[in-house]
């Protein structure tokens, strides 16, 4: 090896050669290090003066009036049943469906009213967004709590009692709980072969889901089977009841989400306005009656009790003996409703790998410094972290099969559903980017004459896209494990990461990730990136059948645009508008 000293100095001379770079071994990498930018702390703030409540009041009667617009609008537009339906031979509640395009414009001014009193809220919580969200800094003053949950009760309330909203996805629940009431299993018999053809419930099923077994967890559809011991085939009684299943879940969701906001600095306020009142959230969680609502109720609630027991400081186990202390059973009951969240839908599993960071961070592990240092000591680097993450994985493991088998055992519905979990891949969603890609793809293939290859680009591009995302979901774990992420953080970056690259996606399904960082994230570009998805997405899924005409919902959104100008006009006494007529009215009187 002498000659090497000579090679570098010949190489160095020529100028052809690597500077020589100074490696910290203790250097851990940069995992996290910008998605921790996302987060920076806020100040609770006093309450509104007089002017910002009056204003405040005006806000939540504008929201109120969007909901009672929706209401009407879907006795018309809603997904009513194709027998038993409540309105068929009523004076008034028919008229709606007797004047289809006037029942879509209310709808559609309704859902755009509510939207718009949204956005204006957030001058009361995240405040202005040229100034305090533009400059990262806290209002002077934001609304309470007590006021954002009355005006979700507001904004709520007239949806409890309208039909199902821009989904017909409870009639699969309750063709597929009936099949389990009768004593079959709802994952090998689909409606149509498990009720029949000609059944009152498989007639509501959409074509697409007739031919299908179920892809729910048997928690859900546990409940859903008790249901239909309560209502036979009553499908008004019965989708009212599922109406109360997900109003549990959403009030779980309210329940644990200030909490979860303050444990990371965060303003309540903010976390429930961007989280629990996102439109997305009650159009479709309350207004749709879908299933997230119960699974992210039961996963958020989970999550609150394991960070209360982790982040607190008493001992997790007994000194005289191998049993859980009283936090250590706290964190049992979080990991066991998160186990039992995955029962309703199984991608809430996914909170489980940063519950256990957490844990595995308060037994001493961190990310060890293994890039720069020498393979010798890789193991003494990693030893403390290895074990750590041994023991948390072990413990949280043994928690949540026991709560699986138990599940599964006790509902008398077994473990079918771990062979269902792909059989909404039959949905070609363009929210989904591998099925976006593979879709666009495939019409170029047949527009160059190579024929429809459309499938087979499916069949590559989504097992591509999943092992894309269970990377970058690694990444992210390893960016709580180095302490500069949350692991709430972390869980709603995994499930924005899991939702782009998922096989299939649902506009609601973007709650699996905004409700998390609504707690935890606090930078300009989500928030306002939130806002304007959400906003965005609320309007663009419409409620209107496949057979509408192009020209009928064009004339709803234009109709729709005028009445909300209309109505805020009425609204607001600092509109525009109204102080242009004001001035004139007394000059005239001048």
């Amino acid at each position: 090896m002498p000659e090497l000293p000579l090679l570098r100095r010949g190489l160095d001379y020529l100028g052809v050669s690597r500077p020589v770079v100074e490696r910290d071994p203790d250097a851990t990498g940069e995992y996290g290090t910008r998605l921790a930018r996302m987060h920076s702390d806020e100040a609770e703030v006093g309450p509104l003066n007089a002017l910002e409540k009056s204003r405040l009041r005006r806000i939540q009667l504008f929201g109120t009036t969007g909901s009672m617009l929706i209401l009407i609008g879907s006795l018309g537009t809603g997904m009513l049943p194709v027998l038993q339906n409540p309105i068929v031979g009523t004076r008034i509640l028919s008229l709606p469906s007797r004047m289809y395009s006037t029942a879509l414009t209310v709808s559609i001014g309704g859902m755009m009213t509510l939207v718009l009193a949204w956005l204006l809220l957030s001058r009361f919580t995240i405040g202005r967004m040229s100034v305090e969200v533009a400059e990262r800094r806290s209002p002077a003053r934001r609304m309470s709590r007590s006021q954002i949950y009355q005006t979700m009760v507001m904004w709520a309330a007239p949806l409890v009692i309208a039909p199902p909203l821009l989904s017909k996805d409870v009639y699969s629940y309750l063709a597929q709980s009936a099949i389990a009431y009768r004593g079959m299993d709802p994952y090998t018999y689909s409606p149509m072969r498990g009720l029949g053809v000609d059944h009152v419930l498989t007639l509501s099923v959409p074509n697409l889901w007739k031919d299908t077994p179920a892809p729910y967890g048997p928690l859900f559809l546990w409940i859903g089977e008790h249901i239909t011991a309560i209502t036979g085939e009553n499908i008004t009684v019965a989708v009212l009841l599922h109406r109360v299943v997900a109003l549990f879940g959403v009030a779980m969701i309210v329940w644990s989400l200030p909490r979860l906001a303050r444990r990371c600095g965060v303003s309540s306020v903010t976390a429930l306005w961007l989280g629990a009142l996102n439109p997305l959230l009650v159009l479709h969680l309350i207004g749709g009656i879908h299933n997230e609502a119960l699974m992210l109720g039961l996963m958020l609630v989970g999550m609150e009790w394991c960070f209360r027991a982790i982040d607190g400081s008493e001992r997790l186990r007994r000194l005289d003996r191998l049993l859980p202390s009283r936090t250590g059973w706290i964190l049992a009951a979080g990991v066991a409703l998160i186990a039992a969240s995955a029962m309703v839908k199984v991608s809430s599993m996914l909170a489980l790998g940063f519950i256990g960071i957490a844990l595995a961070r308060r037994w001493g592990a961190t990310l060890p410094a293994l890039r720069n240092a020498p393979p010798a000591q890789w193991w003494d680097r990693s030893r403390t972290s290895f074990f750590a993450l041994t023991k948390a994985a072990s413990a949280l493991l043994s928690v949540t099969v026991a709560v699986i088998v138990a599940i599964c055992l006790g509902t008398g519905l077994g473990f079918g559903w771990t062979g269902t979990l792909s059989t909404g891949g039959i949905v070609r969603s363009w929210m989904s980017m591998p099925t976006l890609l593979s879709v666009v793809a495939g019409r170029v293939g047949l527009w160059l004459g190579m024929g429809e290859q459309t499938q087979a680009i499916l069949d590559i591009a989504r097992p591509i896209g999943q092992l894309i995302a269970a990377i970058l979901v690694v990444r992210w774990l390893l960016a709580c494990l180095a302490g500069r992420v949350h692991p709430l953080g972390g869980l709603g970056i995994a499930m924005a990461t899991f939702v782009v690259f998922f096989p299939f996606v649902q506009a609601w399904y973007l709650l699996w990730a905004i409700i998390p960082l609504a707690a935890w994230a606090t930078t300009r570009w989500f928030r306002v990136g939130t806002v304007v998805i959400s906003a965005i997405m609320s309007v663009v899924v419409m409620p209107t059948s496949s057979d509408t005409p192009p020209l009928v919902v064009a004339q709803g959104l234009l109709t729709g645009l005028l009445m909300v100008a209309i109505t805020a006009m009425a609204f607001f006494i600092d509109s525009p508008v109204r102080l242009w007529l004001w001035r004139r009215r007394r000059a005239k009187r001048g």
